[in-house]
């Protein structure tokens, strides 16, 4: 997830995208009402959360709810939390020793399960879980025996190799891959998770001057293949289109996808990749980014666009378009990966050290109709704001509250039923939401949606953005507006885990207008 960091070669590609279509009267592109809206919190070195090794349970906890309280104050909908991001585990797994940067010392049990608590709290909150996984990093140190002595790795170094300084799993040994599957594959199973994802770490970032040490897999397992490239390239698939099939069976409902770094191929590469001049994950991380979305293998993509608006190598303007097109047609889905952590650090250039850039991404966005979301690296450098960027992202754009896309090949699913809505007569306006049940065949609601009509709106109310004014936790079951008008018309929906939404409720007025006098 820090490949934005990642150095790009110079040089000069496309300008900026310079049109006004889909942009409302008052300039700003107008918004969807299904959108992902999610936050990166990463574990590794300690960066987001769990925020210092060794904290105690009950710090550990209150920290973690801050997180999700935030992701819901920011109008986020979605949090992507790393459980897996050293070969170790986030939870009491049979196969990975607990992580290090739980307790401070790897393999100690911290006493408690992580990620029942982390998947429950959210979900009480109507945020997403996914969760993220790194499928190939061991340690971020290069020797073996620096690990736990019953850690896989160390049991079977046949599967391991130390390059740049830390230790991977090697993707070219099967049994290695097939171990990871199954590690990562446990708390799929286990744990009520939306969402399984990888971020861009394959095959390891090259180090300049050091080929992947891999000859002896190759040997041993690349028979019948002359381009030692292509044959990681195709390991590395075999990881992707396995994992989809594995996660599918363990969690039908569950998606799952990638994070890949935003350039697949320059087009003096390859005249189908995009108008950069920067480094490419197809050659460096034998990651075929594009051929999975054409082959199906992904329910999302999320490019680390994490570039601003006309820089000349990999210029924003110019990807976000280029990745519009890649997933034009299919059924994977495009978000797109945000660098709140470049705003306002004073090493990036002068575009980072505008509040409106991240903003500007995102009007360029609503121009593309294959971009349905947004998920900001990472969690501190969002909730830190500086320089009001994210705020001002908030203020631009999600002012409203969004439901979270569904995937093309769950939309014809059978939704929940429709909720009862009565209207609150005493205390504070609002309303009380009440679920019929969700009988056989029927999934139960996860939020609700409310929508608010200054007139009544008929039986056929129009459900769109515009009038959505709330998306409520099931888990609360209620809906306060002490701001909203003096009389007001609501109907209400019921959203299953995946998105789809019920036939609304029958309509409610909650406020009577002021009396004459």
């Amino acid at each position: 997830m820090l490949s934005a960091l990642a150095v790009v070669a110079t040089g000069s590609c496309g300008g900026l995208l310079a049109t006004g279509r889909g942009f409302a009267a008052d300039g700003r592109p107008p918004a969807g009402k299904a959108q992902l809206r999610g936050v990166w919190i990463a574990s590794v070195v300690n960066i987001d959360w769990p925020s210092a090794p060794g904290l105690t349970p009950e710090r550990l906890r209150t920290d973690f709810l801050g997180q999700l309280d935030r992701a819901v104050a920011r109008g986020l909908n979605a949090v992507f939390v790393q459980i897996r991001p050293t070969a170790d585990a986030f939870w009491p797994s049979p196969y990975e020793p607990w992580s290090q940067w739980i307790t401070g010392v790897q393999g100690r049990d911290p006493g408690w399960d992580p990620l029942d608590f982390m998947v429950r709290s959210a979900h009480e909150r109507g945020l997403a879980f996914h969760a993220w996984f790194n499928p190939y990093r061991v340690s971020m140190q290069p020797d073996v025996t620096a690990l736990v002595p019953d850690h896989p790795a160390r049991t079977h170094p046949e599967w391991t190799v130390s390059y740049g300084g830390k230790l991977y799993y090697n993707p070219g040994v099967p049994a290695a891959r097939r171990f990871a599957q199954q590690a990562m594959l446990d708390a799929v199973r286990r744990y009520d998770v939306d969402g399984v994802h990888f971020d861009d770490y394959f095959y390891p970032y090259p180090v300049s001057g050091r080929d992947f040490p891999d000859d002896d897999a190759f040997a041993a397992y690349g028979q019948g293949w002359t381009d030692r490239n292509a044959w990681r390239r195709h390991n590395v698939d075999l990881m992707v289109s396995e994992m989809q099939q594995l996660v599918r069976e363990a969690r039908p409902d569950a998606c799952f996808g990638i994070s890949p770094f935003g350039v697949w191929r320059n087009d003096t590469s390859d005249p189908a990749g995009s108008a950069t001049k920067a480094f490419q994950s197809y050659d460096g991380l034998h990651a075929d980014t594009r051929g999975w979305i054409a082959k199906g293998w992904l329910d999302y993509i999320a490019p680390q666009l994490y570039w601003h608006i006309g820089l000349a190598v990999a210029d924003y303007a110019e990807l976000a378009p280029w990745w519009a097109a890649q997933t034009a047609g299919t059924d994977t889905l495009l978000w797109i990966g945000q660098a709140a952590y470049k705003v306002a650090d004073p090493a990036q250039p002068a575009p980072w050290q505008d509040p409106a850039e991240l903003s500007r991404h995102l009007d360029l966005n609503a121009t593309l109709p294959q971009v349905s979301g947004d998920i900001l690296f990472s969690a501190k450098d969002t909730w830190a704001d500086r320089i009001g960027a994210v705020s001002r992202l908030q203020a631009d754009h999600w002012q409203r509250p969004a439901l979270v896309p569904v995937l093309p090949r769950l939309a014809d699913g059978t939704p929940p039923r429709r909720p009862a809505v009565h209207a609150r007569r005493h205390g504070t306006d609002g309303l009380d939401i009440d679920s019929p049940g969700s009988p056989a065949g029927r999934p139960a609601p996860f939020r609700y949606a409310v929508y608010r009509y200054d007139t009544a709106p008929g039986h056929d109310p129009v459900l769109d953005a515009a009038h959505l004014v709330a998306v409520v936790p099931a888990a609360t079951g209620r809906f306060d507006d002490p701001d909203g008008p003096r009389d007001a018309w609501y109907v209400v929906t019921a959203v299953d885990r995946v998105g789809r939404e019920s036939r609304p409720s029958t309509a409610v007025r909650t406020r009577a207008p002021r009396s004459g006098g």
